[in-house]
């Protein structure tokens, strides 16, 4: 997940300086209905679109239902907020399975989602965090190609680049030593033909692929490009990549004094959330420039849920 935003990493020491209190937002500027009273739950985002607005999904959710919340978003990257997570200064992230085995803990994941959750339980437990129930809605590395060279050479899955003279793939600096990206490329599917290009934003990284510049570039699965007609998303058919659903990491203290109904109200958020859906409410955030907010709400009202 997210070779498109990893150049905001360079921005976690700056936003360590300044204190997680500094950080995000505060809760509700509206009352919660018939308050079950208590400290607030704090609830905490990564710095990207999707992170944000899960978070914002989650404590709609639970503010509707009463539970008092405060929010901190934008926070940054795991190495900032697992440490507040784990001390319980931070007490629910929306976390992505794959992902937080491997930056979190170091760990190689099992790559299936179930195997996932069970493992990152595991890591979790020692530090006081619980998972709840993993949704459908996974933002994970899925690599494009042109539609019409697709068409033009029988391109559906990674494997089948082998049938391409070469292969150019357009990434940030890091996705070259990386085997979900282009060392997985050459090393898991055995690509003598491809070559590696830097192309840090990606914006630029669009317009090499739409020029014929590049062959594929990689996308976030919740990203507009990732289910635009104009491109194929090349089935993982080697599984490199290991899944990326959604799953609330929360404080197990938290999860004991709320109870059942509070791990209700976050499961029946999870049952609801597709990558697709999640595509379309980044895509209003970040093409429509509509607030995170807002557009969680909309979606929580549409499903039912407040």
């Amino acid at each position: 997940m997210g070779w498109s935003r990893n150049i905001r990493a360079a921005v976690l020491v700056a936003v360590a300086a300044l204190g997680l209190a500094a950080c995000g937002g505060g809760g509700s500027d509206q009352p919660a209905a018939q308050s079950k009273g208590g400290a607030p739950i704090v609830v905490a985002s990564f710095n990207f679109t999707d992170s944000q607005i899960l978070a914002e999904i989650y404590a709609a959710a639970l503010e509707a239902k009463g539970y008092p919340v405060t929010k901190k978003l934008n926070l940054g990257s795991r190495e900032l907020i697992y440490p507040s997570l784990k001390s319980g200064e931070l007490q629910f992230i929306p976390e992505y399975q794959g992902s937080a085995i491997t930056t979190g803990f170091g760990a190689e994941p099992v790559k299936d989602a179930k195997g996932e959750h069970e493992q990152l339980a595991k890591l979790f437990e020692p530090s006081g965090v619980s998972l709840l129930n993993f949704a459908a809605a996974e933002d994970k590395n899925t690599y494009i190609v042109k539609a019409d060279l697709a068409k033009s050479k029988g391109l559906a899955n990674i494997s089948d680049l082998k049938k391409l003279d070469k292969v150019v793939l357009a990434g940030g600096p890091e996705c070259e030593k990386r085997l979900t990206c282009f060392k997985g490329f050459t090393d898991v599917y055995k690509l003598t033909n491809a070559s590696f290009q830097t192309v840090q934003e990606f914006g630029p990284r669009i317009q090499q692929l739409d020029s014929g510049a590049v062959t594929v570039i990689p996308v976030d699965s919740v990203s507009p490009p990732a289910g635009d007609q104009k491109y194929v998303a090349l089935k993982d058919d080697l599984s490199m990549i290991p899944t990326e659903n959604v799953v609330p990491a929360v404080n197990k203290k938290v999860l004991d004094e709320r109870g059942a109904d509070f791990a209700a109200v976050v499961n029946a958020v999870s049952a609801k959330l597709t990558t697709d859906g999640m595509r379309e409410l980044n895509k209003r955030v970040d093409s429509d420039g509509e607030q995170a907010a807002d557009v969680a709400k909309d979606w929580l009202t549409q499903q039912g849920l407040a």
